[in-house]
């Protein structure tokens, strides 16, 4: 006979047989139940019943449709959502606090970076950077220097440079971002001194190089003198000879008539010379000296020993003159612009002398007076007659050569009369 659910033991397992009598005649109530007959005796394990299996799609899809739910209408002049607009408010997340680590090192590390010794002074406590959490010790402020030392940083009054050559120092003698050096002992002192002081070398180059600049600026500034204040002393020099030649002329001085040889003295004016293509207007003086005549900004006549040569007044001969080409004036600077034809007069007590241009010699040698006379050699002229003769150096700013050019008198009209043609027109 078998008992029970059939899921929780099998049908057919039998009964437990009934436990035997004690043979003294009660039973025990300590005697365990006999074995089972059958090797497996342990109770099947429960096991939950088996379900069918689902598709979840299935399942899906036989959930009921939902029935739509139209919206209640808005009010007049409103217009009707078309979407539901969802408030998404933002937040910032929380700081999470973390607390700062500390890591120690047993050893120092070779690799490690140390910063620079910064000196503070004594009443200016440390500071801690933010967010540094590591207490600062209180630090004993540095000795100050000796008194060797401030003595001789008193005298070196603060170079910025060490005794000893090394780094540059403060006033109290400390090199700048390094700990003091020790101070020096009175021998090594005098050697630093010694060291410190500039070699003869170094002197001698010093004194040259000023010598230099010195010798330099001296040089400009006399450029400066001959080129430009030269011209404006000359301008000067002329404007006041003019003066004084046509004061002469209005006084009417019979002593001074450029027809007698001899008449006028070394130096003194008694012409003024046009120019006009060059618009020159230069006073002509006596001589041919340098300092008296030349560099007045003024035009010599030559009247000197073998160099003498006639004056404008004269029936036959040649008026020769010179004049600077550059500097004190520079009257004849640009006669190498002269033509055939152009017109040079000279006016002098009584009349108007006319040249006009005929030829000129671009360079030739100081030492060729025959330029200069009577009948000149190289104008082109080959008998006697009235002739005037320019001279000056050349090339510009030099005088190692002398150009020459040449002139014809074509009219001589009295100052009675006016002036001539050339001047008027």
């Amino acid at each position: 006979m078998t008992t029970g659910s059939p899921w929780f033991r099998a049908t057919n397992e039998p009964e437990p047989e009934p436990i035997p009598a004690d043979p003294y005649g009660a039973p025990s109530p300590y005697q365990e139940p006999a074995p089972a007959p059958y090797p497996y005796t342990e109770q099947a394990a429960y096991q939950e019943p088996r379900q069918p299996y689902q598709d979840p799609a299935q399942a899906y899809r036989q959930e009921p449709p939902q029935a739509y739910q139209e919206e209640p209408p808005q009010a007049y002049g409103q217009p009707a959502p078309t979407y539901r607009e969802t408030e998404q408010t933002y937040r910032e997340p929380e700081p999470v606090y973390e607390a700062p680590r500390e890591t120690t090192y047993d050893a120092p590390r070779e690799d490690a970076y140390t910063p620079p010794y910064e000196p503070y002074e004594a009443s200016e406590p440390p500071q801690a950077s933010p967010g540094d959490t590591t207490v600062l010790e209180a630090v004993e402020p540095l000795p100050g220097p000796g008194r060797a030392e401030r003595r001789r940083a008193a005298k070196g009054g603060g170079r910025g440079k060490s005794r000893r050559g090394g780094p540059p120092t403060t006033t109290a003698g400390a090199p700048t971002g390094e700990p003091p050096a020790a101070p020096l002992s009175r021998v090594e002192a005098r050697r630093a001194a010694r060291a410190a002081k500039d070699s003869v070398g170094v002197i001698a180059s010093r004194a040259v190089g000023e010598l230099f600049i010195t010798f330099g600026v001296v040089m400009l500034l006399f450029v400066t003198y001959q080129l430009w204040w030269t011209n404006i002393l000359a301008g000067q020099e002329t404007d006041r000879a003019k003066e004084q030649i046509e004061d002469t002329w209005a006084k009417g001085d019979a002593d001074k008539d450029d027809s007698k040889p001899g008449a006028f003295e070394p130096g003194e004016g008694f012409a003024i010379m046009y120019i006009p293509k060059l618009d020159v207007v230069v006073p002509v003086a006596e001589g041919i000296n340098k300092a008296k005549v030349l560099d007045k900004g003024m035009v010599g006549h030559y009247a000197e020993g073998k160099l003498k040569t006639a004056m404008p007044s004269d029936k036959q001969g040649n008026f020769a003159v010179a004049g600077h080409r550059n500097t004190h004036g520079e009257p004849f600077r640009y006669i190498n612009r002269l033509q055939p034809g152009d017109p040079i007069v000279v006016e002098t007590r009584n009349a108007y002398y006319t040249y006009e241009m005929a030829s000129i010699l671009p360079q030739t040698a100081p030492s060729n007076v025959s330029v200069i006379d009577p009948v000149p050699k190289g104008s082109g002229f080959t008998k006697p007659g009235r002739f005037i003769t320019l001279t000056t150096c050349t090339p510009e700013f030099t005088s190692t050569y002398r150009m020459i050019v040449w002139g014809k008198l074509v009219e001589e009209r009295p100052r009675s009369e006016g002036k001539p043609k050339a001047l008027v027109g």
